[in-house]
């Protein structure tokens, strides 16, 4: 991608496809990937999903001009890269680009410290889910594989460094990346120093802009790829909850979403709305706010219904937001710490 800031003029490589999607390069992996992606946590980790929708959302993106689709073991235990898989099957004749995750060995999400590098990404641990993964997906290859969690505490761990090198040396894998822990941006700028990292995975909207402070400007430095994940804040940033909002106990949101962060969330939703500029929607202005920076490669809503595809690719289409208005939404940014409600 071509560098630049806010503060300047908005350029950026971009390739229109059909007039509806643009693509980006993902930092030195090389990829062309859609602008938006297509994330499948909702899948398998929420409420309400079932395959069938679930197959025709990824298909639908495909043809709208989405190839970027973004997955993770610990998504149903392999299921998502199933459903990924199948997509790849039924467009054999189409580049699209999966990204997927391995789960921590302790499978405690997000890291601490206080885990060992040996307790989390053992090498055998790493070989045998990389394996499991190519095998779900059907592929040889995985276009990239990410760690699903990150502490930078083990950068220096030997085994880290010999690992990712086997991953690429036997063409496992053809790129690697972090997911990094959620309101930790920082947490991951040593490991993207050592250069084994060639993409990394931040929470990054409207509220979540920490990652513009360290993280992106060592990206742009080093060409690393960014992917932007969550961003309508969980779904906050859609404009639809209120302090009415529930959901079933087997769903990730009716922690995330309880007492402690609903009403305080809504009450900066609410700010918002009062700023959206005429004709403009509030998940628009999410998406057009993430999309406006230059050093985001993509970013994966998850998308369930066909309705959300035609919706969310869609502002791909629409540009940029003036620069008045993403002045105005700086003010919005929210610095949170780790939570216990939050992993």
């Amino acid at each position: 991608m071509l560098l630049g800031s806010l503060t300047g003029p908005f350029t950026l490589e971009c390739f229109p496809r059909d007039g509806h999607m643009n693509y980006r390069k993902l930092g030195r992996t090389g990829f062309n990937v859609s602008e938006v992606g297509h994330g499948l946590w909702g899948m398998s980790g929420w409420s309400g999903s079932e395959d069938r929708q679930s197959l025709e959302s990824l298909q639908l993106s495909v043809d709208l001009g989405c190839d970027f689709f973004d997955t993770a073991w610990a998504y149903g235990e392999g299921h998502s890269d199933e459903l990924v898989g199948r997509i790849l099957k039924q467009n054999s004749g189409k580049r699209l680009f999966v990204a997927s995750k391995i789960p921590p060995k302790n499978r405690r999400w997000p890291a601490s410290p206080k885990d060992a590098y040996s307790e989390v990404f053992p090498r055998d641990h790493v070989l045998e889910y990389s394996d499991k993964i190519r095998k779900a997906i059907g592929v040889d290859r995985i276009d990239l594989l990410q760690f699903h969690v990150w502490e930078d505490a083990w950068t220096d761990e030997p085994e880290f460094r010999s690992t990712v090198e086997h991953l690429k040396k036997q063409k496992v894998v053809d790129s690697f990346g972090l997911s990094l822990n959620r309101w930790e941006p920082a947490n991951g700028l040593r490991a993207i120093r050592t250069g084994l990292v060639d993409a990394v995975q931040v929470i990054y909207n409207i509220f979540d802009q920490a990652p513009e402070d360290e993280l992106f400007p060592l990206c742009r430095e080093l060409n690393i790829g960014v992917i932007a994940r969550v961003p309508l804040d969980e779904g906050s940033l859609g404009g639809k909850m209120t302090l009415e909002t529930k959901f079933p106990p087997n769903d990730w949101r009716a922690t995330y979403f309880g007492p402690e962060n609903l009403p305080r969330t809504l009450e900066r939703v609410d700010r918002l709305k009062a700023i959206l500029p005429a004709g403009m929607t509030l998940p628009e202005m999410a998406f057009r706010f993430i999309l406006s920076n230059p050093d985001v490669g993509t970013t994966i809503p998850g998308m369930r219904k066909p309705e959300h595809v035609r919706q969310n690719l869609a502002y791909s289409d629409a540009g940029p937001l003036s620069q008045g208005l993403i002045q105005e939404l700086r003010k919005h940014r929210w610095d949170r710490k780790p939570k216990k409600w939050a992993d």
